[in-house]
């Protein structure tokens, strides 16, 4: 079963930044594409970006414009979302999913972690 704990959420003003961690536990990260997404109370799922499992394929969607950025340490078995310049909207319960391919449509992973909340105010 493939288990992935995120962390790293919190209350942070805007123009802030936080650090996203994606730790995966009971299989090898390294085998696996990682996906961000996030979900706001009545809005739908969207996605942020995702990772190939050797990290040279990077994929950045519409909504992050630029100021997210996604890494993996294989050997920390972790996957990171670094965010910047945060602001109001960005508030959601950020989640990571692990599959064979990277997607744009949270319908095509089938296990999500618990997810961590960000929310962004002043």
């Amino acid at each position: 079963q493939v288990q992935l704990v995120e962390s790293g959420g919190g209350l942070v003003q805007p123009g802030g930044s936080l650090r996203l961690s994606c730790a995966a536990s009971g299989f090898n990260l390294d085998d696996y594409v990682i996906g961000w997404f996030r979900q706001a109370p009545g809005k739908e799922r969207e996605a942020i970006s995702c990772i190939s499992s050797s990290g040279w394929s990077i994929t950045y969607y519409a909504s992050v414009k630029g100021r997210f950025t996604i890494s993996r340490d294989n050997a920390k078995n972790t996957v990171y979302l670094q965010m910047n310049s945060l602001k109001p909207e960005d508030t959601a319960v950020y989640y990571c999913v692990a599959d064979r391919l990277c997607s744009r449509y949270g319908s095509d992973y089938n296990d999500w972690g618990q997810g961590t909340q960000v929310t962004v105010s002043s």
